[in-house]
């Protein structure tokens, strides 16, 4: 029995791929690499390049292959995007996870682990974020997430669906082995840019206020590594196959840093001087994000081996140092 992973060839959903062949299970990818690259995807998958809104691709890999789950992390993420091209998050996230799991039922796979999000929550006012913190999304992209999950609620309810729905925080770092690692076109995540910085790519890394209510101003972060990110969803596989209870599961180290101190650490680490300039507060952008993980630790017994800050971008830096252009299309 094989995991079918969507968006099996985008930055988490690849290493959760590597992770799930390295413990030793089929799997089967499906990714239309409108943002996703070929060549992340582990030579041992196999490979559909198919959108999840097509259902008639998904039915046909449901009865040629013999899927037991589905991890899912198809969807779009760029918060910026999503404030002023809601449609698309609408229809790519919301529409999408739709016909995946009528397809899903349709072909007798009810158990799905689903990639959500810190974003769902918004500005709570809480430190640490637990899973039953208020959810009022500050973005587009955070409210499609939380409908996503708000439809795998009604359909275990309707269809018997089995689900988990992970909330992390911010994933970031590359794969030990420098093998894979954070590639995106326009890249917006923190880290990334930074390094970009160091490799001589951009001249400047942009801190989008400073004027937060935080000891330095600027925005604050839980920072949690790719592989323990995709450990947690195999963990979480296996829970709900094993018989766990439907549930929400927040992933972070329970640490926040700045956006200052990320720069000052990247520094460390890389060596090199990154320039920084002030720019103005981007919208939907909350002051603090910091995860309770104690739950996803208790319940699937989840571990996180990557939890310190210097480690994870020391990995990313191996990747961007030797691949400072990603992957190529």
């Amino acid at each position: 029995m094989a995991i079918l992973v969507p968006g099996g060839a985008g930055y988490i959903g690849s290493h959760t791929v590597y992770e799930l062949i390295e413990a030793g299970r089929d799997v089967v990818v499906i990714d239309n690499l409108q943002t996703g690259y070929r060549d992340s995807v582990h030579p041992m998958a196999k490979f559909y390049q198919a959108d999840i809104r097509d259902e008639d691709a998904l039915d046909n890999i449901f009865r040629n292959e013999s899927i037991e789950a589905v991890i899912h992390f198809a969807a779009s993420i760029q918060v910026a995007e999503s404030m002023s091209d809601p449609l698309k998050y609408y229809d790519n996230n919301l529409y999408g996870t739709m016909v995946l799991l009528r397809s899903m039922l349709k072909n007798g796979v009810n158990t799905i682990v689903f990639s959500s999000s810190a974003a769902t929550y918004g500005e709570t006012g809480e430190v640490p974020i637990k899973e039953d913190s208020p959810a009022n999304p500050e973005s587009c992209y955070g409210e499609t997430k939380l409908a996503m999950e708000r439809l795998m609620h009604w359909c275990a309810g309707a269809y018997g669906l089995k689900y988990a729905a992970l909330r992390y925080f911010n994933a970031c770092g590359a794969h030990p082995s420098g093998a894979i690692g954070e590639s995106h076109v326009p890249e917006t995540h923190l880290i990334p840019l930074i390094l970009q910085v160091a490799n001589g790519q951009r001249p400047h890394i942009s801190i989008y206020g400073d004027d937060y209510e935080t000891p330095d101003g600027t925005c604050i972060r839980d920072y949690i590594h790719v592989t323990d990110l995709a450990q947690a969803h195999i963990l979480a596989v296996d829970y709900l196959l094993g018989g766990g209870k439907n549930d929400v599961f927040n992933l972070g180290n329970g640490v926040g840093f700045s956006v200052k101190e990320v720069i000052d650490c990247a520094r460390k680490v890389t060596g090199h001087e990154i320039p920084e300039v002030i720019a103005p507060r981007r919208p939907g952008d909350p002051a603090r994000l910091v995860a309770s993980s104690d739950k996803a630790v208790r319940t699937l017994n989840w571990k996180p081996k990557y939890d310190d800050l210097e480690m994870i971008i020391s990995t990313a830096w191996n990747w961007h140092r030797s691949n400072p252009n990603g992957f190529a299309r």
